[in-house]
């Protein structure tokens, strides 16, 4: 055969943007949920999909069908056709969900809705919108949800950062944002995670508003409310939308729902916004299945399960911020504890002893923990103001007891005398890079 000499060159013919893309790394990538680990690293509802399925439990395609009690409807003969394009019917779902009149008297309505596949489909999709590849930007608040940035580097987007002030739990500073805001007028969207990832602290509303009242800025203000349903009644925000042109709030089925398998985000916005993101949005990007699911989880009864599940995971929370700290070695819980998971300090020696947080102790008991005792946490000490910080998401009782009793295990027996292991300075700095860059 005739040999050929391709012209063709990835490295010029790709845009340079994306070779310049670190690979994406998520929580499944070190730790596999193959039954023999704990997992407390993702954010998931440990207690399982906030479904009602009777007294039968059942599973498989009778379960999916309706049948023994189960409640949710799948159409497995019609999967030759393609699904509702629109979804009416899960928006105003979504919508009896969130009218709760707790900031304001207007109703939301179906068209004050887009739908994706799970939050980070809207995050892109906003991106999209309202971004100029190679021109606008975007303002995060670090520490905070890594793939806001990821998605704006794939769009050719940069990011502009105002950290949250780590001396006062991790709130927001709206004047430092206001003040970027009206020095750069390329910023076109500013993304804000109430309650925070990794920091389990809700957002002031009224600094909330403080930004959407700035006085000269032209863009739009986006709420990630992924971990809502874990704060206080009445904490949600999507309703407020119905108030402000330009406000966005975010919510996934993922976490306090145990949906995340079937990845289905929302964007509570203006009508005017919602139909820009909805002409933008692949044909058909919601799976009959998925969509069915998700009705099924927004009905009395499996609302009620969901809840059921949360007043267990709530108890456990609670449970954590009273029995972690007097295990020696640990610190400080940072943040707020109106999430899912907590943030909590791992400290170089015993707290009587001066302790001080320590990215090399941590990084050491996240290992030990995954490696030798199958149970995977998420170290974040390389992010803004969480210098030695482990994130845990809370379990079961059994996963709880476990987590506690393992930990308890590797921070006694010469663990602070050996500073957690033998590694080099080197190996340290790696160690952490390679732990702290998971996006979860």
């Amino acid at each position: 055969m005739k040999t050929f000499s391709s012209p063709f060159d990835l490295s010029t013919c790709a845009r340079p943007n994306i070779l310049r893309l670190q690979p994406y790394r998520c929580a499944r990538d070190d730790y596999k949920d193959d039954g023999s680990n704990i997992l407390l690293d993702a954010n998931e509802n440990a207690y399982g999909p906030g479904l009602e399925f009777g007294d039968h439990a059942a599973q498989g395609n009778d379960a999916m069908n309706g049948r023994q009690g189960a409640q949710v409807e799948v159409d497995f003969l019609g999967l030759h056709r393609y699904p509702d394009p629109h979804q009416l019917e899960l928006k105003e779902l979504f919508c009896a969900l969130r009218n709760t009149h707790v900031h304001t008297s207007r109703e939301l309505r179906p068209e004050n809705l887009f739908v994706g596949v799970g939050s980070d489909e809207v995050i892109d999709a906003l991106l999209r919108c309202f971004c100029t590849p190679g021109h606008d930007k975007i303002l995060t608040c670090p520490p905070t949800y890594g793939m806001y940035a990821i998605s704006a580097q794939v769009n050719d987007i940069d990011t502009v950062q105002v950290p949250l002030d780590t001396a006062s739990a991790f709130a927001l500073r709206p004047a430092a944002i206001n003040q970027a805001l009206a020095s750069d007028p390329s910023i076109k969207l500013v993304y804000i995670c109430s309650p925070g990832n990794p920091t389990a602290s809700l957002i002031s509303k009224a600094d909330i508003q403080h930004v959407l009242e700035h006085p000269t800025w032209n863009g739009v203000v986006v709420v990630d409310e992924a971990y809502i349903d874990f704060a206080p009644d009445g904490s949600s925000l999507a309703e407020w939308v119905t108030e402000w042109p330009n406000l966005v709030v975010m919510q996934t089925l993922s976490k306090a729902f145990g949906l995340a398998g079937i990845r289905l985000g929302t964007a509570f916005t203006s009508p005017e916004i919602a139909v820009l993101l909805n002409n933008l949005r692949a044909p058909y990007n919601i799976s009959s299945p998925t969509s069915a699911v998700a009705r099924a989880a927004l009905q009395p009864k499996s609302l009620a399960v969901m809840r059921s599940k949360r007043a267990k995971i709530l108890k456990e929370r609670d449970r954590m911020l009273h029995e972690l700290p007097q295990v020696p070695g640990i610190g400080r819980f940072l943040g707020g504890a109106d999430a899912n998971f907590l943030l909590v300090e791992i400290l170089d020696q015993r707290r009587e002893h001066g302790g001080r947080p320590s990215n090399r102790m941590a990084v050491a008991l996240y290992q030990s923990l995954a490696e030798e005792r199958g149970v995977v946490v998420r170290f974040r000490g390389k992010e803004v103001g969480c210098d030695g910080c482990l994130r845990i998401t809370v379990g079961t009782t059994e996963e709880v007891d476990r987590f506690l009793q393992e930990t308890r295990k590797v921070l006694a027996g010469g663990f602070f005398q050996r500073g957690g292991g033998a590694k080099t300075p080197r190996d340290d700095g790696e160690n952490e890079t390679a732990a702290n860059d998971v996006i979860a």
